[in-house]
């Protein structure tokens, strides 16, 4: 599978003129013809937290629904990062899913909201984890600040998927709680980890890039610099199988000896 990071700025409250960047980067990055492409977290608003009522979408209305025709036009897969996302009066931060034809598969919402921002004032939790298909490869998806509950990685490694995507909005000073969190769920899952993080600066935030595609042993294969560019690697999904038969840690498991919550 060729993926293509979109490692992009976000402006703060605009949707609209943010989605116009969305659509030259989708464009951009359909030179290289990849097979899936994913958009980073929160890319319709950003973290206007205040304004949500009034700029997130309905229901993925309109973004969506012009990123669904950019899917069905192009013929490829759409992991629509996640977007502030209003539904029966409550705002989500949301994840849509798109084949390449254009279609719905799957639908996430963070579970996981962040104390340090007060997220759980102005946002809903998801409360269901999410896999679905691409081309075939099972995968999976959360949002950002779940990268750091590795009990909902592992459910996802429970069933079976092979790619874990992580749409982000992550900045500085926390590079190193980035790299090493994508690195360990990598290699404690045996699966990729596709991580897409913003850039730019939005307030006394500065976002600092660093995508990046992780494999099953842990090994960095590409990561970004600190300014809105396009990655694109190749993975091959065959690696999945090799690790899980050669390192045996799902066979191992002990899960009547740990700790229950």
């Amino acid at each position: 599978m060729r993926i293509a990071l979109v490692q992009m700025n976000i402006t703060h409250g605009q949707p609209k003129e943010n989605y116009e960047r969305v659509e030259k980067l989708i464009e951009k990055a359909l030179k290289k013809d990849p097979d899936t492409i994913i958009l980073p977290e929160m890319w319709n608003t950003s973290y206007a937290l205040k304004d949500l009522a009034q700029i997130a979408d309905r229901e993925g209305k309109p973004h969506v629904g012009k990123i669904k025709e950019l899917a069905k036009k192009y013929e490829v897969n759409i992991i629509a990062g996640s977007i502030a996302d209003k539904r029966n009066d409550k705002i989500y931060n949301t994840s849509y899913i798109l084949d390449r034809k254009g279609q719905e598969i799957a639908q996430y919402n963070k579970i996981h909201l962040f104390g340090l921002m007060n997220e759980n004032r102005y946002l809903s939790a998801g409360n269901k984890r999410i896999t679905f298909e691409l081309d075939g490869i099972k995968c999976g998806l959360i949002i950002c600040y779940d990268v750091r509950f590795p009990e909902l990685a592992r459910s996802l490694a429970l069933e079976r998927v092979k790619i874990l995507f992580i749409p982000a909005q992550w900045p500085h000073p926390r590079l190193h709680p980035w790299r090493t969190l994508i690195q360990a769920r990598a290699i404690e899952n045996q699966f990729f980890v596709v991580a897409v993080n913003r850039v730019g600066q939005e307030g006394k935030a500065k976002f600092f890039g660093h995508s990046m595609v992780v494999d099953p042993q842990g090994k960095i294969l590409q990561e970004g610099s600190e300014e809105e560019e396009i990655i694109f690697t190749d993975i091959d999904l065959g690696e999945v199988d090799k690790v899980r038969a050669y390192m045996t840690c799902f066979q191992d498991r002990m899960p009547e000896a740990y700790l229950k919550y």
